[in-house]
């Protein structure tokens, strides 16, 4: 019988106990020109980009908002509730600023004082935006227009 607890092969196989092994010979470091450069490069990592979208379809929009701005794709009030960023469905009237009152609809445009808009910070994941689009998307575009 084995004095070996377990019988599968690994690391009491080599048969030499109590021998100490050699580190392996180092080779001397090679010759390197100073100018070229030692680190490896950089990946080309992306970018990060501030956005306002609106809130209803998505579509990006300029952080110049007036008090009678609309979304440019879908009409919807750029200066209203549901595109600030205090807005929260949890929150008391939804809103996370103490307002006195409720204010509906949350899609209408009004003056609240304590306004900002809901900006994000995405990852720049393409070069630019494709200028032209294929005449399927634009027709499937057209189809829900208002």
């Amino acid at each position: 019988m084995s004095d070996r607890k377990y019988r599968q092969r690994g690391y009491q196989d080599d048969g030499r106990r109590g021998e100490r092994r050699e580190a392996p010979a180092r080779k001397p470091p090679e010759p390197r020109d100073p100018r070229m450069p030692r680190d490896p490069r950089v990946p080309n990592m992306p970018g990060f980009r501030q956005v306002f979208r609106c809130a209803r379809c998505g579509n990006p929009e300029t952080l110049e908002i007036a008090s009678l701005s609309k979304c440019s794709k879908c009409g919807v009030a750029l200066r209203a509730c549901i595109q600030c960023e205090s807005f929260d469905p949890g929150a008391t009237f939804e809103c996370r600023q103490a307002i006195p009152v409720r204010v509906s609809p949350k899609d209408a445009p009004n003056e609240c004082r304590w306004f900002s808009p809901r900006v994000q910070v995405e990852r720049e994941t393409g070069s630019a935006q494709a200028t032209t689009t294929s005449s399927a998307k634009k027709a499937f575009d057209d189809l829900f227009k208002f």
